[in-house]
Formats: C-alpha cells, sequence, structure tokens
C-alpha cells in the first residue's frame, strides 16, 4: 500500500469493496465513506434482524391451510425478507374500495376456525374485502408473556398487508383482531403512529400493563374509531379490564371508541359466530365506510 493511503471496506448492495484512499483529499473522502459505510451496516442490520417465530410452524400451518381452503385465495407476502401466508378474499359485490386486515389469536393461523374464519368469509358478504395474515407465532404450549419479542415483526407483516391492499385500490382500510392479534395491533400503532388505518375492531382484548404489552396506554394515544369488543363470558383478564380502556379512550379524548358486549359470548365467541359478523359489519358501516 502507497505510503500514507488508506484502505476502508465499504459494502454496497450485497457486495463488498475496499477504497483506497489517498492524501489528497482523502478527509472528505473518508468521512463521505465512512457515511456510507455506517448506513450500509445499519441497513443490512435490519435485513438480518432475527426473526423469533417459530417459521417450521407457520410453514406446517401454511400447508395445511393451501391443502384445505375452499373460501378465498392463498398468497405470500413478505417482511423484511420473510415470506409469510396471507388469504385473500374480495368482497360478494366486488370491488368496493374497503378491506379489512384480519389478525389472528395466539399460536393459530388467518383460517382459524373460532373467530378469525368467520370473519374473514363473513365480512365479504357485507361488502368488505378481507386478508387474513399469518402472525408471528410459537409452540403450542407457549405463555403469552413470551410473545413480547415477536411484537418486534408486527409492524413489518401489517405493513406488508396494507401495501399489498393499496396496490389494488383499496384505500379503505380497517384492522379486525382478536386476543393477541389485538395486542399485536396495539403494538404496531404504537410502532406506527400515521398508518394508513381508518378503524380498528378489538376483539377479546386484555388492557392490563402486566400483559406483552400495555394495549390500555396506547389506547390513551389513539383518535380513531375503535370498537373494543368482548363476551359476557369472555377471559376475566378481558372482563376485567374494560373500565381501564374505556377511561383510556376517555384521556385520549377519542369520542370514536366505543364498547360492546354480547351477552352469553365466550373469547372464542362459539356458536355466536353470526353474532359476531354482524355486529363487527354493522360497526364498521356506521364508522369506517
Amino acid at each position: 500500500m502507497r505510503n500514507g493511503s488508506t484502505a476502508i471496506l465499504v459494502g454496497l448492495e450485497g457486495q463488498y469493496h475496499f477504497i483506497l484512499l489517498t492524501r489528497q483529499g482523502n478527509m472528505k473522502t473518508m468521512k463521505r465513506m465512512s457515511l456510507i459505510l455506517v448506513l450500509n451496516l445499519a441497513f443490512s442490520t435490519t435485513l438480518l434482524a432475527e426473526i423469533w417465530s417459530d417459521v417450521d410452524k407457520e410453514q406446517r400451518w401454511a400447508e395445511q391451510i393451501i391443502d384445505t381452503l375452499f373460501d378465498g385465495e392463498t398468497i405470500w407476502l413478505d417482511a423484511s425478507g420473510h415470506e409469510f401466508l396471507a388469504i385473500d378474499m374480495e368482497a360478494s359485490d366486488g370491488d368496493t374500495g374497503r378491506a379489512a386486515i384480519v389478525v389472528h389469536g395466539i399460536g393459530v393461523h388467518p383460517n382459524w376456525e373460532q373467530v378469525v374464519r368467520p370473519l374473514r368469509v363473513g365480512l365479504p358478504e357485507h361488502g368488505w374485502h378481507t386478508l387474513s395474515i399469518q402472525m408471528p407465532i410459537l409452540l403450542n404450549d407457549a405463555e403469552s408473556y413470551q410473545y413480547a419479542p415477536l411484537l418486534d415483526e408486527v409492524a413489518g407483516r401489517i405493513n406488508a398487508a396494507i401495501g399489498y391492499l393499496r396496490e389494488r385500490g383499496q384505500e379503505n382500510i380497517v384492522i379486525v383482531a382478536h386476543s393477541m392479534g389485538a395486542t399485536m395491533t396495539m403494538r404496531y400503532m404504537e410502532d406506527v403512529p400515521e398508518a394508513p388505518v381508518l378503524g380498528l375492531v378489538l376483539i377479546g382484548m386484555q388492557g392490563g400493563s402486566e400483559t406483552v404489552h400495555d394495549n390500555a396506554a396506547t389506547l390513551e394515544k389513539i383518535n380513531l374509531p375503535v370498537l373494543d369488543l368482548y363476551g359476557s363470558d369472555d377471559l376475566p383478564g378481558v372482563v376485567d379490564f374494560t373500565e381501564r380502556k374505556a377511561d383510556a379512550a376517555r384521556t385520549a379524548g377519542n369520542d370514536a371508541f366505543r364498547q360492546i358486549r354480547v351477552e352469553g359470548a365466550d373469547h372464542f365467541f362459539d356458536d355466536l359466530e353470526d353474532a359476531l359478523v354482524e355486529t363487527v359489519a354493522g360497526w364498521l358501516e356506521d364508522n369506517a365506510s
């Protein structure tokens, strides 16, 4: 190497290059190359971020869904290099320009028979295009607190779903989420406060700070139309925090927040699927159309 010269390694678009710097003009060039290197490393770190979701389980769910799906079309979306399954279903009346992203609960998949499938198939009958997406998951015996690291992966998946829908002319987008999916949606709203969504339907959502995410604290920052939907026989962690969530909405000054309790419904709205769909569709018609 020539006297007074310096070589640095710069990676660009997956390729690495040695840049030889001479004394002449080397300070400005060094600063410029250093900036490129820092930005490149930051970008590479983002791309190589660890995936906490059980991708093998996701693949098993995907294979099962693809083999048995009757309503809708399976597609693959990409979040930071990780492909995940989604189920796309058009509104029965054709293109209405409005769509609901359906977000399932803990450990399951976008065609789960409880809550998720009734909504993704039922809402199209009310003029809503649906896109039900695979969220990050763990093994079946995982506790809810173990999902904390997975929340970092949520924004990428919901953003990918929004991008897919908007590319197809669906500009009026809402999120309909159940249980852990509602918690993931709250984390999404923390990470992307200006998200292009017009409303949130949060079904069976807990609200306390002892959960994996403090949902009530996030509600204090939201002024979108929000439906907090739960059953009279829901989980204690849902029923006991209804007033806390209502207080959070009042703190936000959110006049478009509403709570609806469905009598006789448990956490999964078993045997009350029609009431679930009708309640959600009715609220969406009044608040997010």
